[in-house]
């Protein structure tokens, strides 16, 4: 500890980017910005880290200090989000190869730094599922056991709530708009409660085609527009209603189940596991990192195994990873020092990296130009339906069940309404709730497994009405 008050007041009040002063991070950043615009940033993680984290804390700064943003909008993860698919759509980062030459295949640095980016994400989202796999293993073992079995019993209904009336508003605004009650049940409502594009709409376009609708290039051609609306307005709703709802009747301040006075104590982290897990151990993030990794492909066995055994109902592989930590939890399966690990683990990629994930989103995911090329204000306002229609039926109906209307909205509700994996991030960024990760998770997987089943149901009997 320093002896110099006037010198440990001037540590104090040093303005912090990335956890640093500032002045460390600028000249960072610095280095990151030089190395693109001469086109040396290395390839791979490398490189494709460090732009990230750059760009997404100064975003993030940002987004934390609008008023309006900060207050309503979710602050940070909305500015982080939009901010970078804007930048993507005008081509800012074009202006890097002002500074460059093509390389040896003749192609633009740039390009090849947006396809450094792009391969975190698309096609198998390999950024993305290292940090979902922490986040659902860290998350779920970090939970208080008897807080996750009384919960899960009640998480279903809450999304069938929010499934519910997300169609009925759909049914009654297609309706009243003339834009056809059944359209936009099936083309709108369905698919932005699919659990987005590669668990939603894709084979919810195949399910057009079998049935004779139509082909799926048609189908998902119509449905990319509603997802990515339905995304967008999930990440805004999200970031609204946490600062609306903010009676404690209403909003759990990031807890989902409402705890009674006299079961709140074990309902909570006892004051000695919670010293454990603060005492932050360097070999514990291996073992959260292995156990997390590894979890994740044991969903990917199981997947598999599914799909063979039962081809007709696909069941995605981060359900089946959840299934399984949550079971190891529930039967007390894994040591202590497990469940430890994995939550300091979670915390470390949750601090560090989120910006840099959200970066990628905004980059990589939100389609501006699909948005704005689609965009009519009778197919905004179904998109916006659909959406407080989830934030309706799951908040009244987790209500009725004994859980916090704003978390059951956000994650029973919004987050089957996001583009899954990514809109998951995205919402509980914005709603500042990513302990929620578990159940959004749930919703983005078993929830869209679920309207895969009510989508082969429907076009069956509607499709023909199209």
């Amino acid at each position: 500890m320093s002896n110099n008050p006037a010198k440990a007041i001037e540590k104090k009040s040093t303005y912090m980017l990335f956890n640093m002063p500032w002045y460390y991070f600028a000249i960072f950043s610095a280095m990151v910005l030089v190395a693109a615009m001469m086109g040396v940033l290395p390839a791979g993680m490398a490189g494709g880290f460090a732009f990230m984290i750059v760009f997404g804390t100064v975003f993030q700064e940002i987004g934390d200090r609008l008023p309006i943003i900060r207050s309503y909008l979710g602050g940070g993860a909305i500015v982080i989000i939009f901010g970078m698919g804007f930048l993507r759509y005008k081509n800012f980062f074009g202006l890097f190869d002002l500074f460059t030459q093509p390389n040896a295949d003749g192609v633009m640095y740039t390009a090849t730094l947006m396809k450094n980016i792009e391969s975190f994400f698309k096609p198998t989202g390999a950024f993305l599922d290292f940090y979902i796999a922490a986040l659902i293993t860290g998350s779920i073992l970090g939970m208080n056991r008897k807080l996750l079995m009384k919960a899960a019993a009640r998480y279903f209904p809450a999304i069938f709530g929010g499934i519910a009336v997300a169609f009925g508003l759909a049914l009654l605004g297609g309706a009243i708009t003339g834009f056809g009650a059944v359209k936009a049940l099936l083309l709108i409502a369905l698919p932005i409660m699919g659990g987005g594009m590669g668990a939603g709409a894709v084979p919810l376009s195949k399910i057009f085609e079998s049935t004779g609708t139509m082909t799926a290039e048609e189908a998902i051609s119509i449905m990319n527009p509603a997802v990515a609306i339905g995304n967008a307005t999930s990440i805004v709703l999200a970031g609204i209603i946490v600062k609306v709802l903010v009676s404690r009747k209403w909003n759990g301040q990031g807890s989902l189940m409402v705890n009674a006075a006299n079961n709140a104590a074990e309902l909570e982290i006892s004051p000695e596991m919670q010293a454990k897990r603060d005492k932050i151990s360097v070999t514990n993030m291996g073992v959260g990192m292995l156990t997390a990794t590894s979890f994740f492909a044991f969903g990917y066995i199981v997947s598999n195994v599914w799909g063979k055994l039962v081809p007709s109902i696909s069941i995605h592989a981060y359900a089946w990873m959840i299934i399984s930590v949550a079971v190891c939890k529930i039967f007390n399966l894994l040591p202590e020092f497990i469940e430890i690990a994995c939550y300091q683990w979670f915390q470390f990629i949750m601090k560090n990296l989120t910006s840099a994930l959200l970066v990628g989103i905004g980059l990589c995911y939100l389609s501006l130009d699909v948005v704005i090329e689609t965009f009519s204000l009778t197919y905004l306002l179904l998109c916006l339906l659909t959406c407080i229609g989830a934030v309706i039926g799951a908040g009244l109906v987790g209500k009725l069940v004994g859980f916090y209307p704003v978390e059951s909205s956000i994650t029973a509700g919004l987050c089957m309404a996001n583009m899954g994996g990514t809109g998951d991030v995205a919402v509980l960024s914005a709603a500042d709730r990513m302990e929620l990760m578990p159940f959004a998770q749930i919703s983005s997987r078993l929830g869209g497994a679920i309207i895969l089943i009510i989508g082969s149901l429907m076009l069956s009997v509607l499709g023909g009405m199209l």
